[in-house]
């Protein structure tokens, strides 16, 4: 498996590249973006940051780990950009 830690991905918007590019916390294979937050109190706000990130990137899935938790297992949330109902 791939893995890039600090991925840098350029912002594109409206035709103008941002100064600040996007910086992704682990991106594995070039198909899932890892973020990875230690909070004691989850905000659902991580969740609307990666399904941002996969927009920008036009990938469809993203893990949010959340070490702040008791258990790992229960700090993992799946965020999935265009999936159909």
């Amino acid at each position: 498996m791939r893995v890039e830690r600090q991925k840098l991905v350029p912002i594109d918007y409206k035709g103008k590249t941002l100064a600040t590019p996007l910086r992704i916390d682990v991106l594995v294979n070039n198909l899932v973006i890892v973020e990875c937050k230690a909070v004691t109190e989850y905000n659902p706000i991580f969740e609307a940051q990666a399904l941002t990130y996969l927009r920008l990137t036009n990938l469809r899935l993203a893990l949010v780990i959340n070490f702040g938790t008791k258990y790992v297992k229960q700090g993992i949330r799946r965020v999935v950009n265009g999936l159909s109902e």
